[in-house]
């Protein structure tokens, strides 16, 4: 941060649209695993692999001039050994272009979070409702509601900084709790449905702009709302195809050439 100025981070999964967040002056772009549920029409993050995630991050910067790229690591991608965490974690900034990675978890993660940092790969952490992990957490339910979970967000946030992660996305947590958090550690907070005290904020750029209509969480601000604008476009082409208005003469090009001759012997 600078001058006490708010960091800003939006979703992307493509060129068009991380060109066009970057474009805006957004500070970081994330390219997250909620691409399951937006774009491939997935359940939940859960069935997002590697592969995809490498796929879309390579697109995303390929529009990225300016703000830092993040990429999301996926559900098994760095729980089963530090080694394999390390080697997926490298993948995202050797083969996809990014400038650091995200891993969801909080004190039960941190061994791995210290293999990872160590071998020179810059790393976010995520805690609070962590979606690839949402079942154990009762659901897409807010986290730190009571003295006892609240207590191990507090102590997660403290070993996540002495693993050495650069900042910390808190989603889902009593805007008391991010605040309580944020001044408690010296790396920055990010929130998502935390509460105006963190350092910075992070939303799905489809939520954020009206593009996702299968469900709209409460702590989203619609800024636009493109998706009936677009349906209403798309039936307009339609109806001009189906009525042959479209294309009309100034969408087609034209020829100074006898057509007819090209038949003649």
């Amino acid at each position: 941060m600078k001058n006490g100025e708010k960091i800003s981070m939006l979703t992307a999964y493509d060129a068009s649209f991380a060109g066009l967040i970057d474009a805006a002056g957004i500070d970081m772009v994330l390219v997250g695993d909620s691409l399951g549920m937006v774009l491939l029409g997935y359940n939940s993050t859960i069935p997002v692999t590697m592969e995809e995630m490498l796929h879309h991050c390579k697109a995303a910067g390929k529009g990225v001039k300016r703000a830092v790229l993040v990429g999301d690591m996926p559900f098994m991608s760095y729980q089963v050994t530090k080694s394999e965490a390390i080697t997926n974690a490298g993948r995202f900034l050797k083969e996809a272009g990014c400038d650091a990675v995200k891993l969801e978890g909080g004190t039960e993660v941190c061994d791995t979070v210290k293999a990872i940092v160590k071998a020179g790969i810059p790393l976010m952490g995520h805690i609070g409702l962590t979606p690839q992990t949402a079942s154990q957490l009762g659901g897409y339910k807010v986290q730190g509601r009571d003295a006892d979970s609240a207590r191990r967000l507090l102590q997660s946030a403290r070993d996540l900084e002495a693993a050495g992660v650069f900042a910390i996305v808190l989603e889902c947590i009593p805007a008391q709790l991010s605040e309580a958090i944020t001044r408690m550690i010296s790396i920055p907070t990010i929130g998502i449905g935390a509460g105006k005290h963190c350092d910075g904020q992070v939303l799905v750029t489809h939520d954020m702009l009206g593009m996702f209509e299968k469900f709209i969480p409460s702590f989203v601000k619609q800024f636009a709302n493109l998706a009936p604008q677009i349906k209403e476009a798309v039936a307009d082409y339609n109806e001009e195809v189906k009525n042959g208005n479209f294309p009309a003469e100034e969408h087609s090009f034209n020829m100074q050439l006898d057509v007819q001759s090209l038949f003649e012997d």
